[in-house]
């Protein structure tokens, strides 16, 4: 029996005849709107005999492989006893640079169409059409060519024959894969307290398509907890492809780690680690043009060979493997990483490919998302990244620079028109720093897309990059102001002689709701959800949603936790400082060991240890700074070794690189100390969201800043126990963690606690 390839038109032709090089250079971003149009106005010009977007499908056999194509033709015209199949392609540039032929990969699309046709319709003959279209004048050039059914036969045959190696490959991959789970077992030798109820909630809700939410502590091992009833899915025929998101570089090593585990007892999966561009790029600048870049340089001549080496050779495609395979075949690392994430079986990668509108793969389309779960480790940091994703700003220092920069030219008067908007808005609030429109002023939306169509006509003739990155960020504002709905204020910000305008989401529930909306299952956990029903209201959860809350793995005898009801508000920081010194002196005097110090701000921290360092200068320190290298982190982390004679203290930021996703197991650390309970300093923005929850009848200070304050606690003091052998001691320094309200927000396990 033929196994089944199902793909389209454009695929299959954009597949066979790609080719050309990577250019960022300036492309105008209306082009799809304007190509919608364009189709639109040529389709009504048809008569009435014509049909436009006409469905055609067909099934053409390949060694052991049936492949199943399909598509929509623009055109289907009936003229003087000729069928023609249109294409309609818009053309940016001008007219008189298109080849007297038109382009290949459009012949291609449209030769398949006419044999789909020609071969249902039993015809000899097809006349096959090529309209294009200029989107600034409207003029229309045609290429026209006829082809017998038996020309147009062996043009199918052939381009399924350049696909099908990439078929075959993949069909015989699904099928090991598929086979390969069949009989996989979990890949230790026995479950620790809670890990199967987890990996159970997680199964049940892919089946079910549902999302779940899960508060899993530190230590239970959450990550292979939720990858491998994910992977059992796939085998189940559930799932056929994975995401595994995460904000933080460790934990992506830990679900390559958990794939690398798997697949020593017989897993046959190709897993991907997307890394950021600016990361991974080969060159000192990053500049994706074929002029700069000799890797971006003809890189889709390339990247079909790229793609079927690696997949044929490796299964695990960390970012190291991703590199060496780019320059063995001279291809953009990151582009490659981002062609690979549509074909392979489970992507690790940031949030944002999923979420954030501006980043996301826009190429999986929702057959696909259909049969896609989302892992979300660490749901908690989605909260403010939520908000970053769906928020925009412009500011006024942006277009008076420009005014300066093209002053006596044709984008002169638009970016003085945006300035002067400015001037205005900031004359009529003078007395106030930082203030709320109740909406964004419809003149200001006219003047910046007047400045987008002027920016747009000199970023076609020369490269500025002040001018696109303007261009960009208020293209970005603009499709936020699409999004504006009550969970949004618009406000300003003076600040000298600037005016900062924003489009704030201070509740971006809405928003990752229709971002994740189609995927098959959505799994958000982590050690800190609490309290669960915050985190499901701000996380765009629904009703529905299943939920989880799991107890901590190991014994409550593990951890010695203490209070010392200091003060430490702002206010109080001066007068208690001696006591937090004269206490962290106390904790490593009587317990020797290696600590983690955590504060509040880098401000606080540098306060306290100088006062440490005058008074005890023998005691190893090492202290976090703002903007460490990867080496230096790694060298932090480095220190802490285990089975120490000597007492090390390590002085870092709640929230911070090493407060998060750090596993330092064993004597490599033996205690941590957080000072206060980490709330966020108070600001315009949390006031905002204050204000907003209170209105929605929730405790808006809980959600503005003693949730995420708490949140910031609770990772740090997760950082201690990692494993059953595991033992230490967790100092919490303020008086406020003997509160109600903050008491409720800690683990069980930290409440046996003995203030002192």
């Amino acid at each position: 029996m033929l196994k089944e390839v199902h793909i389209s038109v454009r695929t299959l032709v954009e597949y066979v005849y790609q080719s050309g090089s990577i250019d960022s250079r300036f492309r105008s971003q209306s082009t799809m709107v304007e190509g919608t149009r364009i189709h639109q106005k040529i389709q009504k010009t048809y008569q009435d005999t014509d049909q436009k977007e006409v469905y055609l499908r067909t099934e053409i056999p390949f060694e052991q492989l049936l492949f199943v194509i399909d598509g929509r033709c623009d055109g289907l015209l009936f003229h003087d006893g000729e069928v023609i199949i249109d294409e309609i392609k818009s053309f940016s540039q001008p007219l008189d640079q298109l080849s007297d032929e038109g382009y290949e990969v459009h012949w291609a699309q449209a030769k398949m169409y006419a044999y789909m046709y020609a071969r249902d319709h039993e015809l000899e003959e097809m006349t096959v059409q090529l309209t294009y279209v200029h989107v600034e004048s409207d003029v229309k050039k045609y290429f026209k060519r006829n082809f017998s059914f038996s020309e147009l036969e062996r043009f199918a045959a052939k381009m399924v024959e350049g696909y099908a190696p990439f078929a075959t490959l993949m069909q015989k991959h699904r099928h090991n894969r598929n086979e390969s789970l069949k009989d996989l077992a979990f890949p230790f030798e026995t479950y620790r307290t809670g890990q199967r109820k987890l990996a159970g909630a997680v199964y049940k809700t892919i089946l079910e398509e549902k999302s779940l939410f899960a508060m899993a502590p530190t230590g239970i091992g959450k990550t292979i907890s939720t990858l491998f009833p994910s992977v059992k899915a796939m085998g189940e025929g559930l799932l056929n492809r994975l995401f595994y998101l995460t904000a933080k570089t460790i934990t992506r090593t830990t679900a390559e780690e958990a794939f690398t585990r798997m697949r020593s007892g017989g897993l046959c999966l190709k897993s991907l680690t997307i890394t950021a561009k600016d990361k991974v790029c080969f060159k000192d600048e990053t500049i994706c043009q074929k002029d700069f870049c000799e890797y971006a340089n003809g890189y889709y001549d390339r990247i079909n060979g790229a793609i079927l080496d690696i997949l044929e050779h490796e299964d695990g495609i960390t970012r190291e493997v991703l590199e060496a395979y780019a320059h063995k075949h001279k291809v953009c690392p990151f582009e490659f990483s981002i062609d690979l994430a549509y074909v392979v079986d489970a992507v690790i990668c940031d949030y944002n490919y999923i979420f954030d509108p501006r980043v996301s793969l826009k190429r999986l389309i929702e057959d696909q998302k259909k049969s896609t779960g989302v892992l979300i480790d660490e749901a908690h940091n989605l909260v403010d990244r939520g908000r970053e994703m769906f928020s925009a700003s412009i500011q006024k220092r942006t277009f008076l620079q420009l005014k300066k920069d093209y002053k006596g030219t044709g984008i002169y008067e638009s970016v003085s028109n945006v300035n002067a908007w400015f001037i205005a808005l900031k004359k009529a609030k003078a007395e106030r720093k930082e203030f709320i429109l109740e909406e964004l002023d419809s003149d200001l939306q006219l003047l910046l897309v007047q400045f987008l169509e002027t920016a747009e006509e000199v970023l076609k003739r020369e490269s500025s990059p002040n001018l696109l990155e303007a261009y960009f960020g208020v293209k970005n504002f603009l499709k936020i102001v699409e999004l504006l709905d009550d969970s949004y204020i618009i406000y300003c910000e003076k600040e000298k002689n600037d005016l900062h305008l924003k489009l704030f989401c201070m509740n971006p529930a809405n928003s990752l709701q229709k971002m994740g909306k189609g995927y098959r299952s959505k799994i958000f956990f982590s050690a800190t959800l609490s309290p669960l029903p915050y985190y499901q209201d701000i996380l765009g959860g629904k009703e529905e949603d299943y939920f989880l809350t799991l107890p901590s793995p190991f014994s409550s005898e593990q951890v010695d936790v203490f209070i010392k009801p200091l003060s430490t508000r702002y206010r109080d920081r001066e007068r208690t400082k001696d006591e937090i010194v004269a206490n962290l002196k106390a904790l490593h005097s009587s317990r020797p060991g290696n600590y983690l110090i955590f504060f509040p701000s880098y401000q606080y921290l540098f306060t306290v240890y100088e006062q440490f360092k005058q008074e005890d200068n023998e005691t190893k320190t090492l202290i976090q700074t703002t903007g460490m290298t990867e080496e230096e982190r790694e060298a932090f982390l480095e220190a802490f070794k285990p089975n120490q004679s000597d007492t090390l203290l390590g002085f870092a930021v709640l929230g911070g690189i090493f407060s998060e996703g750090i596993d330092l197991i064993g004597d490599r650390l033996n205690g941590v100390v957080v000072v206060g309970v980490g709330l966020p300093q108070l600001c315009f923005e949390r006031d905002l969201i204050k204000d907003y929850f209170n209105k929605q009848g929730k405790n808006g200070y809980n959600y503005a800043y003693v949730y995420p304050g708490m949140n910031k606690v609770l990772q740090a003091g997760g950082r201690l126990i990692r494993s059953e052998k595991d033992h230490g001691t967790i100092v919490l320094i303020d008086d406020r963690f003997l509160q109600q309200q903050y008491q409720q927000l800690l683990p069980s396990d930290w409440k046996h606690s003995a203030s002192t």
